[in-house]
């Protein structure tokens, strides 16, 4: 049997040399053995028109179920099931066009090795995730800094809205810095084509959802990024976008039909309030404004109520996922999605690659506002199955307010303790990815007034307390900036580009302050790699006194103490007040500085300090 399907293919092969000119299928390719084995084509032809729905394709194992011909004649969907037995090779598609028949290459591919087991691993409380924005890293290949025939050719570094000329070679040549940091995971913003006029140093205006820019290095350098950080035992994050896609995608240049995208009588912004979705008093219009409204006037609102723009969205994260060897998909904006899509892709990704994390960006103000948007011990009309979310409040009401607001009853470090208490709301706190700053935040270091004790708090809180922490690039090295205008908070990673007189990688021209906070983010993520207590283990904090918060992770290898000062005078500490954690304990070692107490009596914690204690008996 298999024989016989060899020969055939060859056969066909050699039949069928050339592929129609100017007619683009997506998804591109599929594979083999996958669960999702039904598949929706879409076909598109950049310039004549397909004189019926008229599909035949004619390869052991895939069959046509369904044809769909749309208001512009110039696109075709075609349903197919691709069969346990089906054999990879050149599958040729037969197309009528102009009264002539067509003939399409798509291919079907072997899955990679490991069918998902060695990728779509998913990432979890014991990784340490790095947030890069890949034209601001380093520039690796300057030879792709501008690509011919692309909308934006800028490249200066003094202008912030310019493109800076980093690139995927750039992560490559850095990964030895990256890891030895303590990083297990890249998450980088969207580096799929970006081919709009300006602002592509973003990367959330996609053009082409099947292309890595070119400006990055393009599909080959992805994938061997993917496969070098799988080699050293490290991980990749997907940043996907279902809310909008940029302006010049061929999806709304020339659109299959008017309702791929949300349309208005005149241009119509989201509200950029979430309440309406779950508010019991909210009117329709402000639902439907949240939801529908476009985020940007360059950035058109999917209408993800249209099943085939629904299926266009779904199959190319999957495909994403396999292609590249994805191990988490971050959602962008996802509040703005049609909730009951977003469950539907969620359910696809996570029946294909079962161990695979997904995470939403919730941008919202308050614990239970978030809680709705992900799952959640909460009775409501709808059930959100997304199983992690980036904390927000654990920031915005948590962190921020510890170190930048005095003590008081609800002020303070008690935001953080009465913030991290609303976790009984969700059912999985220990993944949320928890942050100090990412590239649509204010720098840190700016928040807390470029102090750097205060910074090396909020590192050490980031990497001790329960969840994912997630650093944003630079900050390790006090890289500060306001979001009044976001490309702030953008600057080029020093020592990324030839010629930088300051390179964080080496250290050259670093200052003292910017390497010790670089140390201790070192030091300390590579301690919780070691850590069961940190990765894996359980949380206790007690009710913060005066400004003095402390908390435990534990388990029955470890415990770790966390004591934070946030006040502005030195602190008591008297061990005999969290004997529920330090019981049987009679000594402690500081994680950062290596200072041993041999004894865990009464000690005194400077001001605006914190320490990160392991007990030993």
């Amino acid at each position: 049997m298999k024989k016989r399907l060899f020969l055939y293919l060859i056969l066909m092969n050699s039949i069928f040399t050339a592929n129609a000119k100017n007619i683009d299928v997506y998804p591109t390719n599929w594979w083999v053995g996958m669960k999702t084995n039904s598949i929706q084509l879409l076909i598109r032809s950049t310039e004549n028109v397909f004189t019926s729905d008229n599909v035949s394709i004619n390869y052991p194992g895939i069959r046509v179920l369904k044809t769909h011909q749309f208001l512009n004649k110039k696109y075709l969907a075609v349903d197919i099931q691709i069969s346990s037995e089906t054999i990879p090779g050149d599958v040729m598609i037969e197309v009528n066009q102009q009264g002539k028949k067509q003939k399409i290459k798509w291919s079907i591919y072997q899955r990679r090795a490991g069918n998902g087991t060695q990728y779509a691993q998913g990432v979890n409380s014991a990784d340490f995730i790095d947030l890069i924005m890949v034209d601001r890293f380093s520039n690796g290949d300057t030879n792709n800094d501008q690509v011919k025939g692309m909308r934006d050719q800028s490249l200066d570094r003094n202008q912030m809205y310019d493109r800076h000329g980093g690139d995927l070679q750039g992560v490559i040549n850095n990964l030895d810095y990256l890891q030895g940091l303590g990083v297990t995971t890249l998450w980088f913003t969207p580096i799929m084509e970006n081919d709009m006029e300006n602002r592509t140093e973003h990367g959330y205006a996609i053009t082409n959802h099947y292309k890595i820019d070119g400006r990055y290095g393009g599909d080959e350098i992805y994938k061997k990024l993917s496969n070098d950080l799988h080699k050293r035992g490290m991980k990749l994050i997907f940043d996907a976008v279902y809310n909008h896609f940029g302006l010049y995608h061929f999806l709304e240049q020339d659109p299959p039909e008017n309702d791929w995208v949300h349309r208005w009588s005149e241009y119509t912004q989201t509200n950029y309030r979430e309440q309406p979705l779950y508010d019991p008093y909210a009117c329709k219009s402000d639902q439907e404004k949240m939801s529908n409204g476009w985020f940007d006037k360059i950035m058109p609102d999917i209408n993800q109520d249209n099943p085939y723009m629904s299926n266009f969205l779904i199959q190319n994260c999957i495909w994403h996922i396999e292609t590249f060897g994805i191990d988490g998909v971050r959602l962008d904006t996802y509040t703005y999605n049609d909730l009951n899509f977003a469950n539907r892709c969620n359910q696809a990704i996570m029946d294909e690659f079962p161990k695979i994390t997904i995470f939403g960006e919730i941008l919202v103000h308050g614990v239970v506002n978030q809680a709705y948007f992900e799952q959640n011990n909460i009775d409501t009309k709808f059930k959100s199955n997304l199983p992690s979310v980036v904390d927000f409040q654990s920031l915005y009401y948590g962190i921020i307010p510890a170190l930048t607001q005095p003590f008081g009853w609800t002020d303070g470090v008690n935001k953080l303790y009465y913030t991290l208490s609303g976790d009984f709301l969700s059912k999985n706190p220990m993944q949320k990815i928890l942050l100090l700053d990412n590239h649509d935040e204010p720098r840190f270091f700016s928040i807390v007034g470029e102090n750097v004790e205060k910074q090396k708090m909020g590192f050490q809180w980031l990497l001790t307390c329960r969840g994912i922490p997630q650093l944003y690039y630079g900050s390790e090295v006090l890289s500060k900036g306001f979001k009044a205008p976001d490309g702030l908070v953008r600057s080029d990673f020093p020592g990324g580009w030839m010629g930088d007189t300051k390179n964080a990688f080496t250290g050259k021209g670093l200052t003292e302050d910017e390497k010790s906070t670089q140390d201790l983010v070192r030091k300390l993520g590579n301690f919780r790699k070691r850590s069961s207590a940190i990765t894996t283990g359980k949380m206790m904090h007690y009710i913060p006194v005066e400004g003095l918060y402390v908390y435990f992770r534990y388990d029955e290898k470890q415990t770790i103490m966390c004591v934070m000062n946030t006040s502005d005078s030195e602190k008591e500490i008297d061990f005999e007040k969290y004997t529920e954690r330090t019981n049987d304990f009679n000594s402690a070692k500081n994680v950062v500085t290596e200072q041993i107490f041999s004894s865990l009596e009464r000690t005194t914690i400077p001001a605006m300090k914190m320490w990160v204690l392991e007990l030993n008996k």
